[in-house]
């Protein structure tokens, strides 16, 4: 059954007989009760299950207009003096439903220039008849979301050059002078179809051949929490480049985070690496953040891998003036992997239960990876996706992951 309703007191329902296809919602906008009745007949004998809402005027129209509306038949007649701004205007307010304009102005180049300003097709109304009226709006419909469609994809392909374009300003290039180093990131966004988030890392080699690794996490997901983490980033290579270490740094991030943050309740957790010239030492600071993990040995079975101690933990940057971040000594040997990551990998739930993965559970996923030889990138993708396989569903949270790692 169709439904047929008009912007007046009384409400009508006519009995279509249905067709094949699935139920069409259309909009007319006609203030001819006798062309009104027409159409109606028309679509009534072309067997076509429709649901047709009139309106008299543009006023009522805007008034009518639902997001199922997939089609709006409009008779000029009802547009004013001005005919083709009266078109723009519904084609204006007609979102994702065609317009097929149906009159009985027998104009061919008023026709011509109503296609050419947006309308699916010209219909007079003294020259047509049921089929041709069904075929004309199923094919409107049809057209519209054709060109829907490739309107998407379009905008598509332009994000997606545009994101590429700012992925290579906004994510760090690695500043490593060491062959013997690899160096494997991984960086992901929670938020759908955003380009960051506010997860950040970097890597910089200094001049006395010192390798500094970062990776920080900014409470929230927002524009403004990637664009503080961005913030945050640089001014990290700043300070590492113009030869500032450990607490010092720190205490400088802690001091921009406070000036440059929106709300006082915003922190950021960060872990912090110094890797000695040598490359069998290094120093970390953690500010509340997850512990690395180290890879030591050889790939397979007899690789060893652990989380790093977090026992020398100091406070998230932003919550404590005056904060201490203590050092922690780390012995790496010859052959080794540090791999930093933000909590988007270690908070996932385990199974249909409310337990989290934590760095524990990635300790046990990491071990059997690299039992199995896991290593560099691949290593990096197949811990993501067993996270996400043991959470049932993709991640929401931001996530970055570091490796840089040391074969000899």
């Amino acid at each position: 059954m169709s439904t047929l309703s008009h912007q007046t007191p009384s409400h009508q329902t006519y009995p279509f007989t249905p067709g094949a296809e699935d139920r069409i919602d259309l909009l007319l906008i006609d203030a001819d009760p006798s062309d009104v009745r027409m159409v109606e007949k028309m679509l009534a004998e072309s067997g076509m299950d429709a649901g047709i809402t009139v309106a008299s005027e543009l006023a009522a129209a805007r008034r009518s207009l639902t997001r199922r509306t997939q089609c709006i038949l409009v008779d000029l007649s009802t547009a004013g003096t001005d005919r083709l701004d009266g078109l723009r205007q519904v084609l204006a307010l007609s979102g994702p439903a065609a317009v097929v304009v149906l009159t009985g102005l027998d104009d061919a180049h008023l026709g011509v220039q109503a296609v050419a300003a947006g309308a699916e097709d010209y219909l007079v109304k003294q020259e047509v008849d049921a089929p041709l009226l069904a075929r004309a709006v199923r094919y409107a419909i049809e057209r519209k979301r054709s060109e829907e469609t490739e309107r998407r994809l379009v905008e598509a392909r332009i994000l997606g050059r545009e994101n590429a374009r700012l992925e290579r300003g906004l994510l760090p290039v690695p500043l490593i002078d060491d062959p013997a180093l690899r160096h494997h990131t991984r960086y992901r966004p929670g938020r759908r179809r955003a380009l960051l988030g506010g997860d950040f890392y970097d890597t910089v080699q200094t001049e006395g051949g010192a390798v500094h690794l970062m990776i920080g996490d900014v409470c929230g997901h927002g524009p403004d929490e990637a664009a503080l983490g961005v913030q945050l980033r640089m001014a990290w290579r700043t300070l590492v480049l113009a030869g500032h270490t450990g607490e010092q740094l720190l205490g400088t991030l802690d001091t921009v985070l406070g000036h440059e943050r929106r709300s006082e309740e915003i922190f950021t957790t960060l872990c912090m690496i110094t890797i000695a010239p040598s490359r069998r030492t290094a120093r970390m600071h953690l500010a509340g953040h997850p512990a690395p993990l180290l890879f030591r040995g050889t790939l397979g079975e007899d690789g060893e891998v652990a989380a790093l101690p977090d026992y020398a933990h100091g406070p998230a940057l932003g919550l404590l003036p005056g904060g201490e971040w203590p050092t922690t000594e780390i012995d790496l040997g010859e052959s080794w992997g540090l791999m930093l990551y933000t909590d988007g990998l270690i908070e996932g739930k385990v199974g249909a239960g409310s337990d989290r993965l934590g760095t524990d559970g990635l300790v046990g996923l990491a071990r059997a990876a690299r039992g199995r030889g896991a290593a560099g990138r691949a290593l990096i993708d197949g811990l993501v996706t067993e996270v996400e396989r043991l959470n049932g569903d993709a991640l929401t949270d931001d996530l970055a992951v570091l490796l840089l790692s040391r074969q000899c």
